[in-house]
């Protein structure tokens, strides 16, 4: 919200505040819409990994699938802001799988890259397929349309509290 100035009667300014839209009581509840369907989604997803992989370990290779791979672990945790510890324990077990692979980081050689494998991207790719398998029922209740309405919204979103996180 941007201030505004006004002169009151003896001259003086004042600084004003735009009133809050009367429909704040509704940003809450959005968020929580958000956050349950993320939860509900997420498990929907993880309920198509094989056993032993969970949705971190997922989120971790489209995460790098999305944005590039080559990234630190340190830049991976900030992304996903997630402690540094828990996600070594992840990349271990991506690393196990060689569904990822270390390399020297160029810029200073005392850290170490994440690089998918080409297993990593068909695991990644294989789990997308998976979980297509269940969209047959959701587009029963939702048509494209309305997808694609809302994807805008959703990424302005997304872009705004990336912005505010960093």
């Amino acid at each position: 919200m941007v201030p505004t100035w006004r002169r009151v009667h003896d001259g003086r300014w004042i600084q004003e505040l735009p009133q809050a839209d009367d429909r704040s009581h509704l940003l809450f509840p959005f968020f929580n819409e958000i956050g349950i369907i993320s939860q509900l989604s997420g498990r929907l997803l993880e309920s198509h990994l094989p056993d032993g992989f969970v949705l971190a370990h997922f989120t971790v290779l489209n995460h790098l699938t999305r944005l590039g791979d080559g990234r630190t672990p340190m830049s991976i945790a900030t992304a996903l802001q997630v402690p540094k510890t828990s996600l070594t324990h992840t990349l271990a077990g991506l690393h196990k799988a060689e569904l990822i692979r270390f390399e020297p980081n160029p810029k200073d050689n005392r850290s170490k890259c994440v690089m998918l494998t080409d297993a990593g991207r068909q695991f990644r790719e294989t789990a997308i397929a998976n979980i297509s398998q269940d969209f047959g029922g959701f587009l029963k209740d939702f048509s494209m349309d309305e997808i694609e309405a809302a994807l805008p919204l959703l990424s302005r979103i997304r872009a705004h509290l990336d912005k505010a996180r960093d």
